[in-house]
């Protein structure tokens, strides 16, 4: 009668495989490395097509220059006493639109098949989500560092003092990642990434547009007036402008947080549902 035996991979010198750092895993611990490492991965997508940060390269630049100039002398008198009224509005528009590319970038990547490679590997499936708006924050981070770089080459001098402009600029980053949670979900529930960008466009043109950014809420109509009060954009335009102009911490601050809160409370939990059924 003869007797199977297993060989012992130790004696018989096969090969062992052993998995890489940062690659499967279970647990807080390596969910969190696994969504830096997907974070990673979108800062070298940046790298390799550059022109994926030119909304938040060139259109501060564009749009600081262009709104002073052609507003300037009309609403403030001259470009210097505008620039502390328009500065925190292009702030914050530029970063609130840009988080529209989490949700456009997500789609295409699900389009093209990438997320169903993901789903192949050894990771916690939330961990592309999660390392797609980490990695977003980078582009805000840029948006925010070259809006007040233009307005101090036109002539702003935050009378708040440069601590209060950096605690303005991290406000304006944690609302902008708060919101591309909302464009996450589009990316993940609708079925083309030009449908993504046009319903975006369609929610944030009149928030933004149709606030305190550009003009002071008092020179509006009445009922526009009335829309601008209650606009969560103009909550947060006032925040960041009693930081850089009189370094105070206002109720609109608050509020902009508390919103931002809200916000990812309601749509977190929806996105991730909806991506984990695709996913």
């Amino acid at each position: 009668m003869t007797t199977l035996t297993t060989p012992d991979l130790a004696t018989t010198g096969a090969p062992r495989i052993t998995p890489r750092p940062g690659v499967g895993g279970s647990g807080l611990a390596a969910t969190v490395r696994q969504s830096l490492t997907m974070a990673y991965r979108g800062l070298i997508k940046v790298r390799r097509t550059p022109e994926q940060l030119f909304d938040v390269t060139l259109m501060p630049i564009v749009f600081t220059v262009m709104f002073t100039y052609i507003f300037g002398g009309a609403i403030a008198g001259d470009v210097s006493s505008y620039l502390p009224i328009i500065i925190p509005g292009i702030l914050v528009q530029t970063n609130i639109t840009s988080s529209i590319v989490t949700g456009v970038q997500l789609r295409e990547d699900m389009d093209k098949g990438v997320f169903d490679r993901f789903r192949s590997l050894p990771i916690a499936r939330i961990a592309p989500l999660a390392g797609a708006l980490l990695a977003d924050t980078v582009r805000y981070a840029i948006a925010t560092t070259i809006t007040f770089t233009v307005g101090f080459i036109m002539g702003l001098r935050p009378a708040g003092g440069i601590g209060a402009v950096l605690l303005a600029g991290l406000l304006v980053v944690v609302v902008a990642w708060a919101i591309s949670w909302v464009f996450a979900y589009f990316g993940v529930v609708a079925r083309t990434a030009s449908s993504v960008s046009g319903i975006s466009n369609l929610v944030l043109f009149p928030l933004t547009f149709l606030s305190n950014a550009f003009v002071p809420a008092d020179t509006l109509p009445d009922w526009l007036h009335w829309f601008s009060d209650v606009n969560p954009v103009s909550h947060l335009i006032t925040a960041v402008r009693d930081l850089v102009n009189h370094g105070t911490v206002g109720g609109d601050l608050w509020l902009s947080l508390l919103g931002a809160a809200v916000i990812v409370a309601v749509f977190a939990p929806l996105t991730v549902r909806a991506y984990m059924r695709k996913a």
